[in-house]
């Protein structure tokens, strides 16, 4: 097997000696991401959704407007400022690369939303393929090879017995989506989507998909701004008491860690939690913008005995009668409006938010959830503001939930030349405090419990050197889940890129986090509240070629301590090849090892994935991967992608538990995806 392994990579190298592709940034930007928001993988998905209908439906630099900038995640609110003043005053621009003129833009900024734009006429998009309307309808089909536990043969007696080793639907993932856009008016979508182990054309259930959705845009009708029916995504000001669209994140970009007020978007995504489904609207007066909107959806939860809500099911999947026995068992409204001024570079708002559910939730008391809301409804309030002066950016907002408890964000950014950047940012959220649809600026995975101080700079030392770095850190008052007191973390984060031309560039990223959790205590013979480390060090290489081919070879290390205990370390190597030429036949082959100790020390590895799916996988254990891919060009109009993922482990016998569990030593998984526009 070693000889295998060794003989590919050897010719994966000698091969890239005379190939290598276009600029994939803002995939790998998401990537880096991907790591952090690991555990909500709605905002991942929902983040990826949204740059690819951005990078589909590229804006006119010609006639583009501030608002839709301000659409553009990647971008702060200082870069929006500065490429809308750049084009008002310069307009007509003649090529995409003219950003390059945006005084104070980073080159590196400029590489991630290029694919975003493209130059028309100034009065008109009578260039644009969908002058009146473009249809786009997409097909998706996975599944897994290697036979799972969950599809397996049971004699009626076990099922009577145990009725949950058994999925109930077919052993493939499916999804059928269709869109209409009628040119930036009016944007309308349907969604029918069924995981694997999901029935879809078994006898007794008659609903067909297991998820359903629908959109319906109007967009710049008058005062009307944007008029949303069905599913939508919302965020009001810093996301303390309303977010479902994107948060703030450290790994995101540093200088782009505050948010702003989003009008109502469409919720595309197959994901079926973390989007509303009703109605809002976003009307304009001049320098006043008013947003209101209601949901009213059911959703899964978790029932205790006595009929009350215990927790959240945020998966999706409705496989196994239990899981099935979850689905949309509790109905949510929530209501909520938002006042906002702007005048020149000031903006404030105002905000608030009203939810309910027909049932009381009310968590099983522990200590670290003596705080959670225990209510069958909340409130929740909030002042938000930004103010931009030359070089300067100040943005905040304070809220306060129904039972008075008051929590704040508030940052400092400062930007004295194009290749500087400093960022500071404050943020308490009490104990107390809770707002089940916030989404902030966290460390934790609650906008609660948590008191944080985050440091950060971007800096360009030499020519081609550009330098990103950040400090954070974090107070938790009161206990947390697996950490029986108030404890303390550190997060350091350092990034650094060479470029040694257009095509090329070396990048090397180091991420130190120092938290604390419950830990097997020798002087004590107890469990204590104790620190444990996790080091990551990547090194990437990254090579284009005139031709279409992209080279990207990484090495990836892993160490995690934690006191009184042994290290537990990892290493990944991994290549990819790519091919984006003008062929229409394109693909990429992703070879990766691995060899690590336990799940601690696991480290994860971007793919490229089919259009419109965001794939992560994390390795541990020994082993390798091998993942193929394939879009083919069939007509302008009309794709057709594959892929096929391997994975082998050197030192196991079985894969997964429960009803995944695999018996052997690797796994097999296929992706189709068809998608015509016209």
């Amino acid at each position: 097997m070693k000889i295998t392994i060794y003989s590919i990579f050897l010719i994966f190298y000698l091969f890239t000696f005379k190939v290598a592709g276009q600029n994939e940034n803002w995939r790998e930007y998401l990537s880096q991401l991907a790591e952090e928001e690991i555990e909500n993988s709605v905002v991942i998905e929902n983040m990826y959704e949204e740059l690819l209908n951005l990078e589909t439906n590229p804006l006119n630099l010609n006639t583009v407007k501030k608002e839709e900038l301000e659409s553009i995640p990647l971008l702060s609110s200082e870069e929006v400022n500065m490429i809308f003043d750049f084009l008002k005053h310069n307009r007509p621009v003649m090529t995409v690369y003219e950003l390059r003129n945006v005084k104070k833009l980073s080159y590196r900024t400029i590489q991630l939303i290029i694919p975003f734009f493209y130059v028309g006429e100034e009065d008109s998009d009578s260039n644009r393929e969908y002058k009146f309307s473009q249809h786009d309808i997409q097909i998706r089909f996975d599944k897994t090879l290697t036979p799972r536990a969950g599809y397996g043969s049971f004699s009626d007696s076990i099922l009577e017995r145990y009725p949950n080793r058994k999925y109930r639907g077919e052993d493939f993932y499916n999804s059928v989506r269709y869109s209409l856009k009628y040119r930036e008016k009016i944007q309308m979508g349907i969604t029918a989507e069924k995981d694997a182990g999901e029935p879809l054309l078994k006898q007794g259930y008659k609903k067909g998909y297991d998820h359903y959705g629908f959109h319906f845009i109007i967009n710049n009708s008058g005062r009307l701004k944007t008029l949303a029916i069905g599913d939508y995504r919302i965020s009001f000001g810093q996301g303390l008491i309303l977010n479902n669209d994107f948060p703030g994140s450290k790994s995101w970009s540093i200088d782009n860690v505050t948010r702003r007020t989003t009008g109502p978007k469409r919720h595309f995504s197959t994901t079926e939690y973390g989007f509303f489904r009703g109605g809002a609207a976003m009307f304009e007066f001049n320098n006043v913008s008013l947003t209101a909107f209601y949901s009213n959806r059911l959703i899964d939860t978790n029932i205790s005995d006595s009929g009350e809500i215990t927790s959240f099911k945020t998966d999706g999947l409705h496989r196994t009668p239990l899981e099935i026995s979850k689905k949309k068992n509790t109905r949510e409204q929530v209501i909520g409006t938002n006042i906002n001024y702007r005048y020149n570079r000031f903006q404030t708002g105002i905000s608030g938010v009203y939810h309910i559910y027909n049932k009381m939730y009310n968590p099983v008391l522990r200590d670290y959830n003596k705080y959670y809301l225990r209510d069958q409804s909340n409130l929740n309030a909030s002042i938000d503001y930004s103010y931009q002066l030359p070089g300067f950016i100040l943005a905040g907002e304070t809220a306060i939930a129904k039972n008075g408890a008051v929590a704040t964000i508030n940052s400092l950014q400062y930007r004295p030349v194009t290749d500087i950047s400093f960022t500071l940012l404050y943020r308490k959220y009490p104990i107390t405090y809770n707002a089940l649809h916030a989404q902030a600026f966290s460390e934790g995975s609650r906008v609660q419990n948590e008191n944080g101080i985050f440091i950060a700079t971007a800096f360009k030392p030499v020519k081609r050197l550009t330098v990103n770095s950040y400090l954070d850190l974090v107070r938790f008052p009161w206990k947390k889940y697996g950490v029986n007191g108030p404890s303390k973390a550190m997060d350091l984060y350092f990034k650094s890129s060479y470029t040694f031309s257009e095509h090329s560039h070396i990048e090397a990223r180091y991420k130190f986090k120092r938290k604390e959790k419950n830990l097997d205590n020798p002087e004590l013979e107890e469990k204590s509240v104790l620190p444990y480390i996790t080091n990551k060090l990547r090194l990437r290489y990254n090579h284009e070629y005139d031709s279409g081919w992209n080279l990207r070879t990484t090495v990836d290390f892993a160490q995690y301590t934690a006191k009184y205990q042994p290290s537990e370390r990892g290493i990944m190597i991994s290549q990819n090849i790519a091919y984006r030429g003008e062929s229409p036949l394109k693909g990429d082959a992703y070879l990766a090892w691995f060899n690590t100790d336990t799940y601690n020390s696991r480290l994860y590895s971007y793919e490229r994935n089919l259009l419109s799916t965001f794939y992560m996988p994390f390795f541990y254990g020994k082993g390798v991967r091998l993942a193929l891919s394939a879009k083919y060009e069939i007509t302008s109009s009309l794709t057709i992608s594959a892929k096929a993922g391997y994975t082998n482990y050197f030192n196991r016998d079985v894969i997964g538990s429960g009803t995944e569990l695999i018996n052997g030593n690797s796994r097999t998984d296929i992706f189709t995806y068809i998608r015509w526009r016209f």
